[in-house]
Parts: structure tokens; C-alpha cells; sequence
């Protein structure tokens, strides 16, 4: 699997030339599709379709599907979800593991019947007084066990649904107050208390088989670096965490990060990442990535086959069924 080292986006609801001819030299591993790439089902299908005609292979292509705010898939074509937070406080005692279950099964099947079979969530991160509200009802919650029930339930139904996963942000992003979009969070809290917590949910999901970074500077860890390009970070989700899937960073146009494009995919890959996110469609942003991220290691080309290698066929679901099942799990019946 000798492809580029990259994920991109694209500017529109269609591929220009100009693009699917850089993408078929560039060859990235996978495309995102944003909000501005979406109009309707019938639509996305033909993009998707597209994006992978023009690197010549069945590449992943993924989207931002957690529901709530960021659902990058909305009504009146698709199913208008509540924010994760916000369907944890209103379901029944008991019952959260299989309403999150059910959630990302209909959500899966909703991307997969537009060509989308790759979904960037669970969000793994613990919600807590400090958290930015840019991520907080995004989380499942304020434990590190109720985040991992969840986490694990939301992973299970996007994988039984024929879409890949993708756990975010390692090591944890939920003490950070400042939004990683417009600026760099810095988090101060203790190694040990990092461990015991915020790293926890991520450490007992670390079989998933895609992950995306944080762009958070952990000061007790490494005060210089976000964790994205910090050597001993990415060792860190390695070693300690124990994260073996395809590693990925979180998008490189965020203000979090500095300096040129190439030269922060370049320090993101050093540090160990095995893949560069670039998400907003830029033309000479993207050629600058592309140039600085060369093609997949030999260890990243391993991870991405053991992932690709779990993007099956799903079973059959009756959607209306599985709707009306979830509806019953919520005190607010919707």
C-alpha cells in the first residue's frame, strides 16, 4: 500500500478536474467530507464515488458524524441527532450501552448508503467543569467508565454497520478550556492523575482500529509540544496507552498548531503519527501536506490494512425498528 500519508478534503459538492488530478498524483490514503461537500444523499453518493475513481482503489472516505452540533449530515435528508451528552442525561438507567449501540448502527447505515464508511467518532474524552464548550456535550460524560461504556458501544455499532471508527483525541482533550480551532490548549495536571483519568477511556479502547491526536500541550508530559507532534506524546499512546491502530492527526489547519503546512505534517509524522488530516479543500495547502508526507511507513501501511480489514459488509437492519427501539430508551420519547 505504497499511498500517501494523507487524508484530504475537497472545496464542493462535486470533484473539479484540477482535483481529481492532484488527488490521482497525490494518492492520499483517504478524503473527509465536510458540510460544504454535502447537499443530498443521491449527491454525496456520486462524490464519494468520484473521490475514489480518482485515486483508483475503494480509499476510506469519513465524515464528522457524532450527532448534536457536529453532524455534518442533517435534516431533511438525514436523521437530526441529540448532541452525545445530551442522549446519555436522557436515557433510562441501564440502558446507555444499547441506546448508544443503536444510535451509531442507524447512523452507520445513513453513511454507508452514501458511500461513507468511515465515522469520526467515538469522542473518548471525559466532559468536566473546564471543558471548552466547543467539546462538552460532545463527550458521553464525566467518568472515565461511563465515557469507555459508551465509547465501546458507539465503536461496536459503527463497526457492525460496515463503518471504521475513529477514536478522538488522544491522549484526551477534555481538560482543556481553550479551543484547539483557534488557539493551543495547555493542560497542567499530574502524569499520575492524566493516567488515572483522562488517558483511561482511550487506554481501555486502544484495540480500535483508527485514532485521531489532540493538539494539546500536556505540561507535565511534554511542555514544549501538542501531543500531534510531540515525540514522547506518541510514545506515550503507544507505549503506555497501548494504542495499536492506524494513528492519525487531528486537522493540521487548526490554529492550534504553527508554522507552514508542510513543516507541521513533516513534525506530526516525526513525532510518529502515521497519518496528516488536512481538511478545508485548500489547493496549495494541500500540495504543500502532500510534498511533506511522502507515503505511508511500512508500520503504517500494517496498521491501515488491519484497518481497512474491518471495514465489512453489514447485516441487514430494519431502520424503523431499531429507531422505534431507541425512541423507548429515552425518558423524552425522541
Amino acid at each position: 500500500m505504497a499511498v500517501g500519508a494523507t487524508i484530504l478534503g475537497c472545496l464542493g459538492t462535486g470533484l473539479s478536474a484540477s482535483e481529481a488530478a492532484f488527488f490521482r498524483d497525490a494518492d492520499p490514503f483517504g478524503f473527509i467530507l465536510f458540510a460544504r461537500n454535502i447537499e443530498n444523499p443521491q449527491q454525496v453518493a456520486r462524490l464519494t464515488a468520484s473521490l475514489r475513481a480518482a485515486v483508483g482503489r475503494d480509499a476510506p472516505v469519513m465524515v464528522d458524524q457524532e450527532g448534536g452540533r457536529v453532524q455534518r449530515l442533517r435534516a431533511p435528508h438525514w436523521y437530526e441527532w441529540l448532541p452525545p451528552l445530551d442522549q446519555m442525561a436522557a436515557t433510562r438507567e441501564g440502558a446507555a450501552a444499547r441506546a448508544v449501540w443503536l444510535r451509531y448502527r442507524l447512523i452507520a447505515e445513513e453513511l454507508r448508503a452514501c458511500g461513507i464508511d468511515a465515522n469520526c467518532a467515538p469522542t473518548a474524552d471525559i466532559a468536566c467543569a473546564q471543558t471548552h464548550p466547543f467539546l462538552h456535550n460532545r463527550c458521553f460524560g464525566t467518568d472515565a467508565a461511563t465515557v469507555t461504556l459508551a465509547a465501546r458501544a458507539c465503536a461496536e455499532g459503527l463497526l457492525a454497520g460496515g463503518v471504521l471508527p475513529v477514536m478522538k483525541h488522544l491522549p484526551g482533550h477534555g481538560r482543556a478550556s481553550a479551543d484547539s480551532h483557534q488557539s493551543l490548549p495547555r493542560v497542567d495536571a499530574s502524569r499520575a492523575d492524566l493516567l488515572a483519568n483522562d488517558f483511561a477511556p482511550f487506554a481501555a479502547l486502544a484495540d480500535l482500529p483508527m485514532a485521531m491526536t489532540a493538539h494539546i500541550v500536556f505540561t507535565a508530559l511534554d511542555a514544549d509540544r501538542p501531543a500531534t507532534a510531540s515525540p514522547l506524546m506518541i510514545s506515550l499512546i503507544r507505549q503506555e496507552i497501548g494504542f495499536g491502530g492506524l494513528l492519525m492527526t487531528d486537522d493540521i489547519g487548526m490554529h492550534a498548531l504553527t508554522g507552514g503546512f508542510g513543516a507541521r505534517a513533516a513534525a506530526a509524522l516525526a513525532a510518529g503519527c502515521d497519518l496528516v488530516l488536512h481538511c478545508n479543500g485548500d489547493m496549495a495547502e494541500m500540495q504543500a501536506v502532500a510534498a511533506a508526507s511522502g507515503c505511508l511507513t511500512p508500520a503504517a501501511t500494517t496498521r491501515a490494512q488491519a484497518a481497512l480489514a474491518q471495514r465489512g459488509k453489514p447485516a441487514p437492519i430494519d431502520s424503523t425498528a431499531l429507531r422505534a427501539e431507541l425512541l423507548t430508551l429515552l425518558h423524552t420519547g425522541g
